[in-house]
């Protein structure tokens, strides 16, 4: 049976990225989605680690031959989910979580109406903006577009099937290891196990 495909997402500064790499270490069954991206690495990202790092036109290009599940534009950069390797990795029976904006998370999961959608949220106003200060880089007009586009992303929590408060990190990365093991006992993912147990019984 496949991988279960669990969407992570939030607004920028919130933590997804760290969160989620703390939680796949709870879980050697869950593997993570490098998306790939137009925009230039932070500081201490790794191409192939963080995401794949490329260019404009070599994003456009992947976009026309068809190698990406979903893709956005945001805050003026490219992001795209890659579609072969998501589909190895649960063909191998690993759930994959993808870590993605609102508008990409939305649409991977009308492709995927099966996935499970965990919405990461800040503590507080004060503190997103705080991290997003922390990131530097940029000018007051900046942050106060950012924080207006968390606003805007966090009004879509709605649609999401979990809510996480990432307040504290080890707290936090407990609830999504929590969410993603849940997931993974649900009635209908075990149906097949339970059927092969039952016939031991049937003698």
């Amino acid at each position: 049976m496949n991988g279960n495909l669990i969407i992570v997402s939030a607004p920028s500064g919130t933590g997804k990225t760290t969160l989620v790499y703390e939680a796949i270490k709870r879980d050697n069954f869950v593997k993570p989605s490098i998306s790939y991206t137009s925009r230039a690495p932070r500081s201490g990202e790794k191409n192939g680690v963080d995401y794949y790092f490329v260019t404009s036109d070599e994003f456009e290009t992947m976009i026309e031959r068809g190698d990406f599940l979903e893709w956005a534009r945001v805050h003026g950069n490219l992001y795209g989910t890659p579609r072969q390797s998501v589909e190895a990795l649960r063909a191998a029976g690993y759930d994959v979580i993808l870590t993605i904006d609102v508008q990409g998370a939305s649409t991977a999961r009308r492709l995927f109406p099966e996935a499970t959608g965990v919405f990461i949220l800040p503590p507080s106003y004060e503190a997103l903006v705080n991290r997003l200060g922390m990131r530097g880089g940029g000018t007051s007009d900046d942050l106060q577009l950012r924080m207006q586009n968390a606003l805007d992303e966090i009004a879509h929590y709605p649609n999401f099937d979990y809510v996480v408060i990432n307040n504290d990190l080890n707290k936090a990365a407990d609830e999504l290891a929590a969410i993603i093991l849940a997931e993974r006992c649900r009635l209908e993912r075990q149906t097949e196990v339970v059927e092969q147990i039952l016939q031991t019984f049937r003698r």
